[in-house]
């Protein structure tokens, strides 16, 4: 089979006036960026809701990823086939993991988003916008020190790093302001990955310029030396940054191998930030399909959770089903006794039939199961297929996830055969669409920090109990006495465990979760506790995906995957 990056190249694009019909989306609000790609106005996020939400998640990940996106766009061409206006809406990659370990976050196979260059690579510079504006917020920091610091700031609660989106772990802490007096005062600071930073989690959940403009005035920076907090509007910054983002807020338009619409709109890690692509392209599609189809980051547990009690708070707009992802390989490492190390080459008993071991692993998707039902949407389980997959296995998979609550468990093959492979899959989506029962949430804003914090814990992540550094308690503390204790929760954990520890593979239970440190995103409008020992920037591998990318002698990308 080809690689993703020559299926890509050798699809038949439809210019991106024919895509935005197929939207529903009027020429008036298009803004082409080239052929094949478009920013929406903002202008056109009007009317009421016509199409049904579908939010897809999966199995806690391995390394090697399970197909989400890849079943998210596959999802989306079958049910164009089937003779719905579905729109796909999913987010940005960083270029930290297209460079990193990770490649890109196209889709795969016969189920991509294209043109795959350029949704890998820059897009239409969102993230660099973003990257501008924090840190711009950065330099007047500073630059309020250097000139005599009139509002009294505690240079050692500052809490806001710089940015930029690729991968640097040298980055992580720095010393600025060397040189002599001029060059500003020394102090230690670091830099994040443009994509964990607040403006990246402000921007997705605004609902307008003006709500943009307010979130991005109340992000706290640090405190004063009274205790009080300072905001960004308190430093005059956040009109200069919205102006900045101005562009960055329209949605992108863009289209599936299949030449269905797909809107590419922001990307926060749902391992720190909130994981899931822009209320502004949601709201625009949901005025005008029957189908949205959009993703959450890494596993139920992580980009559901969030999706669930910081997005849909936002939006207002709550899901119809959930498709949970899950492939054989992943359940068998999920048994404990495999070891799954991206780059390098795969276990070859993975790929020998062991149902014994695939049961053992449904422990995580049982589990995950679970905690997507908790939120009273049917949840259906696709099986994203591989050719080394066995009856027996999958005959195991089907009846763990049922017993589990799955309203349908469907195999797909949307890797290899694009939409065709997944109509069985948007079959059983649109019947659980009509299924009666009202979607809830498993804490009211109104408790407190440390009991929606333990709810996570021991029902998501099936701690017994959890534990705080006594940094965090007095952070929390603080943070109650501001007025901010009815914020949700935005945990930051490792992605590859239910649990804070990736070494923990199925679903961990017994286990104590640690909370180290707590911050606060009051622009993005939430808490966001670290468990564990959570990076907020990434490094690269031995041999970084960069190593592979070049061009061709007809100046054709090559090594991208």
């Amino acid at each position: 089979m080809r690689s993703d990056l020559e299926i890509a190249q050798a699809a038949t694009l439809k210019p991106i006036g024919a895509i935005a019909a197929a939207a529903g989306v009027e020429e008036q609000y298009l803004e082409p960026y080239g052929r094949h790609m478009a920013k929406i106005d903002t202008a056109a996020i009007h009317g009421a809701r016509t199409a049904r939400y579908v939010v897809v998640t999966a199995i806690t990940p391995t390394p090697l990823g399970e197909g989400k996106t890849t079943t998210t766009i596959g999802l989306g061409q079958a049910l164009t086939q089937r003779g719905h206006r579905a729109v796909v809406a999913i987010r940005q990659p960083s270029m930290g993991p297209t460079f990193g370990i990770k490649g890109g976050a196209a889709g795969g196979g016969y189920s991509q988003i294209i043109p795959m260059e350029q949704f890998n690579l820059h897009l239409t510079g969102d993230i660099h916008a973003i990257g501008a504006a924090h840190n711009l917020l950065a330099a007047m920091i500073d630059n309020h020190l250097h000139h005599g610091n009139a509002l009294t700031i505690d240079p050692y609660s500052i809490r806001w790093p710089r940015v930029m989106d690729i991968s640097d772990r040298v980055l992580r802490n720095i010393v600025v302001g060397l040189g002599s007096k001029a060059d500003g005062p020394p102090r230690q600071v670091g830099f994040d990955i443009t994509v964990a930073s607040e403006v990246m989690a402000v921007l997705s959940l605004s609902r307008d310029i003006f709500d943009l403009r307010e979130r991005l005035g109340r992000m706290v920076i640090g405190q004063r030396k009274d205790g009080t907090p300072v905001t960004a509007e308190d430093l005059k910054a956040a009109g200069a940054m919205t102006v900045l983002l101005r562009e960055a807020l329209k949605p992108n338009l863009l289209q599936t191998l299949e030449n269905s619409p797909a809107f590419v709109h922001c990307g926060p890690f749902a391992n720190i930030a909130h994981g899931n692509s822009s209320v502004m392209a949601d709201r625009v599609a949901l005025s005008r399909a029957d189908y949205v189809v959009t993703e959450s980051g890494f596993g139920a547990d992580i980009g559901f959770e969030k999706f669930c009690h910081i997005k849909t708070r936002v939006s207002g707009v709550t899901p119809d089903a959930v498709v949970l992802v899950a492939t054989i390989r992943g359940l068998k490492a999920h048994s404990g006794r495999y070891k799954i190390v991206a780059g390098k080459p795969l276990d070859p008993g993975l790929l020998q039939a062991n149902a014994d071991d695939v049961a053992a692993g449904c422990s995580n998707l049982t589990a995950q199961v679970a905690n997507a039902a908790r939120f009273g949407r049917p949840v259906v389980v696709a099986l994203n297929r591989f050719p080394t997959d066995h009856a027996e296995e999958i005959a195991v998979v089907k009846e763990r996830a049922m017993a589990a609550g799955a309203f349908a468990v469907v195999e797909s093959s949307v890797f290899a055969d694009g939409g065709a492979g997944g109509l069985d899959l948007a079959e059983a989506v649109e019947r659980a669409c009509t299924q009666p029962g009202e979607f809830r949430y498993l804490y009211p804003l109104e408790a407190s920090l440390t009991s929606k914090i333990e709810t996570l814990a021991t029902t998501i992540y099936g701690a017994d109990s959890v534990e705080y550094s006594p940094e965090a308690r007095k952070q929390l503390a603080s943070y109650e006495a501001q007025g901010y204790g009815q914020l949700p929760i935005c945990m930051a954990k490792t992605q590859y465990s239910l649990s804070h520890d990736a070494s923990k593979v199925g679903a961990p239970t017994g286990y104590v979760f640690p909370i180290r440190e707590v911050r606060l995103a009051a622009g993005a409008g939430y808490i966001y506790p670290l468990a564990g020992d959570m990076r907020t920037m990434p490094g690269l591998p031995t041999h970084p995906g960069a190593e592979r990318i070049d061009i061709d002698e007809q100046g054709n990308t090559v090594g991208l995957s």
